[in-house]
């Protein structure tokens, strides 16, 4: 199963289609009187708030399918196998809580800042997630064959990303993770870079104090003590990677997350090398 694009809602008004009708063959007494007996009936509470609640459902379908529309094919199937693997992640105990459905979705409202209609969006796409019965491999292998190297960079990011959104993280989401970068050739030392700066915010997260320069060897996917060879090194290749034009294609949200990758390279190789000036 690969992304579809949702289309614009039809027609589904019955109950205005019918009112419309009975206005044109009998003018407004018929229609009052039509209202009336509905009210009479009683079933004019029922069918206001249908009508009412297919209103918002179709102007909610309608905005949604105007957003897909408005953006890239890359952007929404990047974003579909996003939400995909996501899923896929949070099931590997055999089953997906209430829990981790509102981490998912404070994930893509807060972290990138997505609005209203880009979360009615999310949501829907999460409920096919929940629904596909599409292996983990089968998505890996159509995102392997659809990107290149930087946006899968971006997603194994994201993966860490949402996994250390919760106070304690399993070894087997952990393993899973590893497996994603695995299968999508994602190179041993990126892979262990990005792990290891998410697992070190949240060692120091619960500790008394703050360590700046071990948060900034993670970033640059660094042992403590490395020197300054190592860091521009490192620097270098991290910058190439994660430069923002390399996923301009996927969206103004992905490439927001590139450029806050960047601000932490780019402080990170300051503060050495501010440490290094320091001391010659």
């Amino acid at each position: 199963m690969q992304y579809q694009r949702h289309g614009q809602p039809g027609c589904g008004g019955c109950l205005l289609i019918v009112l419309l009708i009975v206005f044109v063959s009998g003018g407004a007494p018929a229609l009052i009187n039509f209202l009336g007996t509905l009210v009479y009936t009683g079933l004019a509470g029922v069918l206001l708030f249908i009508a009412v609640f297919w209103g918002f459902s179709y102007w909610v379908q309608r905005k949604v399918a105007t957003y897909e529309q408005s953006q890239s094919e890359s952007h929404n199937r990047f974003v579909w196998l996003l939400v995909q693997i996501l899923i896929h992640t949070a099931k590997i105990d055999g089953r997906i809580t209430r829990d981790e459905i509102q981490t998912i979705h404070r994930f893509f409202q807060y972290n990138l800042r997505y609005n209203q209609t880009q979360m009615h969006w999310v949501k829907e796409l999460i409920k096919e997630a929940i629904n596909s019965t599409q292996s983990l491999d089968a998505l890996l292998v159509e995102f392997k064959s659809t990107f290149a190297y930087e946006p899968r960079l971006i997603l194994l990011e994201l993966v860490y990303q949402i996994l250390y959104t919760k106070v304690l993280v399993s070894e087997n989401e952990l393993r899973i993770a590893r497996y994603i970068a695995l299968f999508l050739d994602i190179a041993d030392y990126d892979q262990r870079t990005v792990e290891a700066k998410y697992r070190y915010r949240s060692q120091q997260g619960a500790a008394a104090a703050y360590d700046l320069a071990g948060q900034h060897y993670a970033t640059l996917g660094l042992e403590k003590g490395a020197g300054m060879e190592e860091i521009k090194k490192s620097y270098r290749k991290l910058s190439m990677q994660y430069h923002p034009d390399k996923v301009r294609h996927l969206g103004d949200e992905f490439k927001a997350v590139a450029e806050e990758k960047m601000k932490e390279i780019n402080a990170a190789y300051d503060y050495f090398k501010k440490q290094s000036a320091a001391m010659q």
